[in-house]
């Protein structure tokens, strides 16, 4: 793609600021924050990426890594605000996904373990992962407010933190992986993904980038039940004190 072409692209970001000023949206602004945020974030990546690739060191890979990591866990862990030891519990859901999933990977020699291989599959994990840490922190939040009689009644009944949250937990473990469920179930259907789509245009076999996309898909699914699962029981035992009583924590402003 030229450069001609891409600043071209701009002229989509009008049609939708057009439309939100006829509809009095006032996403005008964000409209426009976040197109020149698109522009100076891949950009900034685009050099970064182009000088580690060069590189080809492991500490500047695992550096990049680090990075992404750090990023995906202070945003999916603004979610939990007051929840004692959000940032690690989070930390930890993510790094587990991300590193079980992309060892296997590198143990079959599915991905050659160079920075060009490693790094877009990993953010590819990572955000995936964060998308489902956040949405078991809403969904787990939401529910044990909600259903906060059942669990106490639980708890009177002699049931331990663990069995009073139960149905608590695995609908919210359940709520993280429902966007990658769902995107397999209709992957080809109902749109030809990211990957996919940029491996045709870049002049990739289409057999090949299917192969590509169906790696990708069974590789997310992977990473985002370990994150789940792993966020849901590391992240109940905060809404208990030492007597085993709930306690909500408060959303610190």
């Amino acid at each position: 793609m030229s450069n001609t072409a891409l600043v071209s692209t701009l002229a989509m970001v009008l049609v939708a600021v057009l439309l939100s000023l006829w509809q009095q949206l006032r996403l005008e602004r964000d409209l426009l924050v976040g197109t020149v945020r698109t522009f100076v974030q891949l950009l900034a990546i685009g050099y970064v990426l182009a000088f580690v690739f060069q590189q080809d060191r492991w500490y500047f890979t695992a550096g990049v890594l680090l990075l992404m990591t750090l990023v995906a866990t202070h945003n999916a862990a603004g979610r939990g605000k007051g929840v004692p030891g959000i940032f690690w519990r989070v930390m930890l859901a993510i790094g587990l996904g991300e590193t079980v999933t992309l060892g296997i990977m590198l143990l079959l020699h599915i991905i050659e373990g160079t920075p060009r291989f490693v790094i877009p599959v990993a953010g590819m994990i990572v955000g995936n992962a964060m998308v489902a840490a956040g949405l078991v922190l809403n969904r787990f939040q939401a529910d044990i407010r909600q259903r906060r009689p059942e669990v106490e009644a639980a708890l009177a009944l002699g049931a331990s933190p663990r069995q009073a949250v139960e149905g608590v937990l695995q609908t919210a473990v359940k709520g993280g992986m429902i966007p990658t469920i769902d995107s397999m179930k209709t992957v080809g259907l109902v749109a030809l993904p990211g990957m996919m789509t940029g491996s045709i245009l870049a002049g990739a076999d289409p057999l090949l980038a299917v192969k590509y996309q169906i790696m990708v898909m069974l590789m997310l699914s992977s990473a985002t039940a370990l994150s789940s699962i792993t966020l849901g029981f590391i992240l109940y035992p905060a809404y208990f004190n030492q007597a085993e009583q709930l306690v909500i924590p408060v959303a610190v402003k």
